[in-house]
């Protein structure tokens, strides 16, 4: 591996722990390796309670960030319907519970045939999207008003994977573009459903070519990264 000509390292990111808190420790042991600091950026931000595909770029590797982010990309998402939060997952308590008597699969598989293709849609209030400089959710846990625009996105697959009926539990499969909340889409869809919805897990399974069952553990990247050949290539 040469870091400095550049290294595209995919990890399985783990549950509650930011993107950049993964690529800080990343970094860190692939510094402490080298023995001097290993630039290294991430394509595209996984939120804390998401697990799965990270994308880490090294060296030059780095320039092709703008362009790894514009791959498509596949998620497992657990959906629970007829229970809204602020956040639209888990990092909140539940703010609203709706009626679900009237939910079926057919109901739900009508309703998802509206968020396939070219699709509107507003990101979460709890995002890293940029408010006047700030991010959107720092402002929102300070408790500041926050308004986002809809932006186009788009979405090329949503498959049902399962439903529990009595539980009104749902888990889909999301093939999508760049800039697409799954958080977002489990809100429209409670919409959908004259009802609420909100994220109880969400896995990244497949960036580009990049699938989840190939990428390195977190946990055990150390034992990994001592495994391969390291190259120290000249400045």
């Amino acid at each position: 591996m040469d870091f400095r000509q550049g290294e595209i390292i995919a990890i399985d990111k783990p549950y509650r722990m930011s993107s950049f808190g993964a690529l800080a420790h990343i970094r860190y042991l692939c510094s402490k390796r080298m023995g001097h600091k290993v630039k290294m950026g991430h394509a595209g931000t996984l939120d804390p309670l998401a697990t799965g595909v990270l994308l880490l770029c090294t060296g030059k590797a780095t320039k092709r960030i703008e362009e790894l982010q514009h791959h498509t990309k596949e998620y497992v998402a657990t959906l629970q319907l007829g229970a809204t939060t602020a956040s639209y997952d888990l990092e909140h308590d539940v703010d609203e519970t709706f009626p679900t008597q009237h939910i079926s699969r057919q109901l739900i598989e009508q309703a998802l045939e509206q968020f396939v293709g070219d699709i509107q849609q507003v990101p979460p209030v709890y995002s890293a999207c940029n408010v006047g400089g700030k991010r959107a959710y720092a402002l929102s846990r300070k408790g500041k008003e926050v308004v986002l625009e809809p932006k186009q996105v788009h979405i090329d697959e949503i498959e049902i994977l399962s439903y529990d009926d009595a539980k009104k539990l749902l888990q889909l499969r999301v093939v999508c573009g760049k800039g697409t909340y799954i958080r977002s889409l489990a809100r429209d869809l409670g919409r959908a459903l004259q009802s609420g919805a909100h994220l109880t897990a969400l896995r990244r399974t497949r960036v580009g070519d990049y699938r989840v069952e190939d990428c390195v553990s977190f946990d055990h990247f150390g034992e990994w990264l001592q495994a391969q050949e390291v190259v120290v290539s000249a400045d």
